[in-house]
């Protein structure tokens, strides 16, 4: 059975505005177990993208307990954040955060390179990655030579390069037309179902959301609903996956 990757009890996260506390989480529970994907959504307000950079060590909580691949959050150091962050976890933003200055294979290197790996594995990891998501005739572009959808393609390549557990997305698709939007949705599903990583994407798309097997709604910081839907032809490599394979093997037996 899959393991329990991201596990956040009675998780809160305040904020200080001009001297009033600001609550944003107000006890979130929540499980996500190895090789789900995942989406989360709600109204603007209600956490979403608070949640995932939490998740992503990127904030820290104010109450309640997060562990992610089994480290407890709350009890690391910003040192051992960093690691954690940069070994486990790939990120995707709506704003891409590319640098603009590199072309595609430098971007994709730059997480490898900060970590202190040597320039040419990561610069055949990083044309790999790109010819995975299509992009093996861009290598040398910088982004300002690219379209957006190219753009979140070269971000999605930096976020695998270093074969992370969990990828969290926000919003990855905002700034995208549909066509496109539905081409990086594709490539989120095909890297969950043959690569088994975690996925877990914040979305105001529902139509987007109502494609993925499990759809977590926030409102005013709380789980208000966690949903999981059977898709045909779906098989990822989370918690529903592993009953489908054994009620298979039970039918053979």
């Amino acid at each position: 059975m899959a393991a329990p990757l991201v596990v956040a009890k009675d998780v809160k996260k305040s904020f200080e505005h001009m001297g009033r506390t600001l609550e944003v989480l107000r006890g979130i529970d929540l499980t996500i177990y190895e090789g789900e994907m995942v989406g989360v959504v709600g109204q603007s307000g209600a956490g979403k993208s608070t949640f995932l950079h939490c998740v992503g060590t990127l904030d820290i909580v104010t109450g309640g307990s997060l562990k992610v691949a089994g480290e407890e959050l709350t009890q690391l150091s910003s040192a051992r954040l960093a690691d954690l962050r940069n070994r486990a976890i790939g990120f995707v933003f709506q704003f891409h955060h590319l640098l603009p200055e590199f072309n595609a294979i430098e971007n994709v290197m730059m997480p490898g390179l900060i970590q202190g790996r040597s320039r040419r594995e990561m610069e055949d990891r990083a044309k790999a990655q790109l010819a995975e998501v299509g992009l093996s005739h861009r290598v040398s572009h910088r982004p300002g030579e690219l379209s957006g959808g190219e753009q979140q393609r070269v971000a999605i390549a930096r976020a695998l390069v270093l074969e992370p557990k969990l990828i969290l997305a926000d919003e990855p698709t905002g700034n995208l037309d549909s066509n496109t939007s539905s081409q990086i949705h594709d490539q989120f599903f095909r890297i969950n179902k043959e690569r088994g990583t975690t996925i877990v994407v914040v979305t105001h798309n529902m139509q987007l959301a109502a494609t993925m097997p499990r759809v977590v709604t926030l409102r005013d910081g709380r789980v208000e609903k966690d949903e999981h839907h059977d898709h045909a032809g779906y098989r990822g490599k989370g918690p529903a996956a592993d009953s489908e394979a054994a009620e298979a093997e039970a039918a053979e037996a």
